[in-house]
């Protein structure tokens, strides 16, 4: 299968994007490239391959979600410019 000028034309068209004339013929040999690629990937002989659900073999633990630190709120705040009432005092940006 290979792609000609119209059809780049039409999928710029299709997909909101604005090539520019110049541009379309590198843009209609990029996709041949593309599309060679994927005839060379579906002569690939995957028979007897299972299909994968990820390509990570390990799983990830679960654990329970539990705080494992916190009430350190002096701790923070002795870095704060300003604090007011345990919280960190910020100028006003909003008017």
């Amino acid at each position: 299968m290979t792609i000609s000028a119209e059809d780049v034309k039409k999928v710029a068209f299709l997909s909101r994007l604005k090539i520019e004339e110049d541009k379309v013929a590198a843009t209609e040999e990029e996709f041949n490239k593309i599309l060679n690629w994927i005839d060379e990937l579906n002569e690939v002989d995957t028979n007897g391959v299972e299909p994968l659900a990820s390509v990570n073999e390990n799983f990830i633990a679960l654990r329970r979600d539990e705080v494992t630190d916190g009430n350190i709120q002096e701790e923070i705040l002795q870095n704060a410019p300003l604090k007011e009432y345990g919280y960190f005092a910020v100028p006003k940006v909003v008017e």
